[in-house]
This record gives C-alpha cells, structure tokens and sequence, in this order.
C-alpha cells in the first residue's frame, strides 16, 4: 500500500444540501431546504451532473423536495462511516495546514509535520479568525448497485456534524454493533437561532427508516447481519481494512476534495479582477475566515 495516501471508500456521488451558483462571473455556494444528489462529473456551463438516484428518489418525494434518503452505513463502527475534525485549510491551496480533535492535532510546519496539543478553533491562536472549521464527511450507500460504493456529504456545520455523530454512536451501540445493517435515512431538518438571525439553517440527521420503529429496525439489522455472514461476507475485516485505510496518511484529502471544498463552502471576496482570472481563484480560496458554510 502506498504510504501517504489515505486509502478511503469508493465515491459514487456526493450528497449536498446547497449548491453552486454562478454570480458576476464567481461561482458561490447558495443554501438550499432539500437535498441534492450529484455524480462525479461536473459540467463548465451547468455545474455538477445530477446523480441519476437523484430523479429516482424524488418521484415519490412531496412536491419533488428530497427531503429524506434512504441509506445504510457501509461500516459497523461508527467513526469509519463519519469522520470530522477541526480543520484549518491552506488560504491558497485549500489543502489541510492542521487536523486536530480537540485534544491533539497533526500540523504542517516548515520542519514537517509535527503532533501538538490541539485546544479546539475558539482557543487556537494558529486558526484564530474563523480559520479552524470543523469538518465532517459521512459516507453512506444509497440504492443497491455498488455494495462498496458510497455518496459523500461534507459538511463544516456543527449541527450536522453534532448530529450525525450522536445518531450513529446511538445505532451502533442498541443494535449490538450491527450498524452496517440497521435500515437507516438521512433527514433534513431546520432550525432557527440568534446567530442566523432567526432565519432557517438546514441540517441533517439520520434517523430509522420511516415506517419502522427501533425495535424492528435491530431485528431486521440482526437477520441481515446473519444472512450476510452465512453468505461468506465478512463485515469485521471489512471495517478493518478501511481503519488501515484511513490511517494510512496523517491528512485525509485529495486535490479534487480540496477544490470541491472551497468551492461548496466558501464564498469569494470581492473581486478586484477579471472573473476566472488567478486573483479571483486566489481571493475565492483565501476568504476562509470570513465565510459561513452552507450547511448547518
């Protein structure tokens, strides 16, 4: 296995509850009340292609809103299927400078990379000024086609990640560390604070599946999970290899990640330039620490 490279689960599309508009020649994220399934591919004219379980799954949504998706996790540990830490991004390059959670942190120094004490973004003089975010990014398996083949939804908001995290330790622990087959869908909700000056912010949840309660929902996840072993799979080494996977590498990133993270979750500043021009591309990636995420 290559070293450095975090190896992490295939990505079949992303999952999004904002998109990307085009304004005055910058493209600028633009917050959303339902959610958005995309493929990998994203057009020079009309942004990213539209997944097609995106037009499958709204059929039989409320006026079309996709407002709920039914998923499953593809792990049954709970921090393999999310993983979010506070994240302070290169202003330039968008690339991970500091990973930390709280207690402890890898950061990239003029000497390498260096374990530090990680006092969280409030107290952190290194990511003072709104430049340590929180970031998360869950994957789960949406549709039957791929059986390792996951969506992604990245997220910088707290509410999000708070959320998921507490639903998913919750799943793993009443259904006997069976998560990977508990029934599940992702769930927008919304919420109105001081901050958002009492206007709608959008988050996401996961809850069991509609129509069944908790108690079925574990006893389908133990039959699926017997079904499933007896058929030869074998769900502990696969959790296993996706914990080498992740460790190997102290940053989780990639360079298309990285651009698609600017992109959906930071708004340009002020343009003293032509649009598209290297000072405009410059100013989108280093405005971090005066940007509001899409997501809540």
């Amino acid at each position: 296995m290559i070293k450095g490279l975090a190896i992490t689960p295939p990505v079949l599309g992303r999952i999004s509850i904002g998109r990307v508009v085009e304004k005055n020649g910058i493209r600028l994220p633009q917050k959303d009340d339902q959610f958005t399934i995309t493929s990998q591919i994203q057009e020079k004219d009309s942004g990213w292609v539209l997944h097609p379980m995106d037009e499958e799954l709204r059929k039989d949504a409320p006026n079309s809103k996709l407002r709920t998706i039914p998923v499953r996790m593809l792990f049954n540990d709970a921090d393999l299927n999310l993983r979010a830490e506070y994240t302070m991004f290169d202003r330039k390059s968008g690339r991970p400078m500091c990973v930390g959670n709280g207690d402890s942190c890898n950061r990239l120094t003029q000497s390498g990379v260096q374990s530090l004490p990680c006092p969280g973004p409030t107290l952190c003089e290194f990511g003072k000024g709104g430049l340590c975010k929180p970031y998360g990014r869950l994957n789960v398996k949406v549709g039957d086609d791929d059986d390792l083949g996951t969506f992604i939804f990245r997220t910088t908001g707290y509410n999000s990640i708070r959320t998921l995290a507490a639903r998913l330790s919750y799943y793993q622990a009443v259904s006997g560390g069976l998560l990977a087959y508990m029934p599940l869908e992702l769930k927008l909700r919304g919420k109105s604070t001081v901050q958002s000056h009492r206007t709608p912010i959008y988050y996401v949840d996961l809850v069991i599946k509609e129509g069944l309660s908790l108690q079925e929902a574990v006893a389908e996840a133990k039959e699926k999970a017997r079904q499933v072993k007896e058929e030869g799979v074998d769900q502990a080494a696969l959790d296993s290899a996706a914990s080498k996977g992740f460790g190997n590498a102290l940053f989780e990133y990639d360079e298309d990640e990285m651009n698609q993270v600017v992109e959906e979750f930071y708004p340009a500043a002020a343009s003293d330039g032509s649009p598209g021009s290297p000072s405009v591309v410059s100013k989108l990636r280093g405005n971090l620490d005066s940007s509001r995420p899409v997501s809540g």
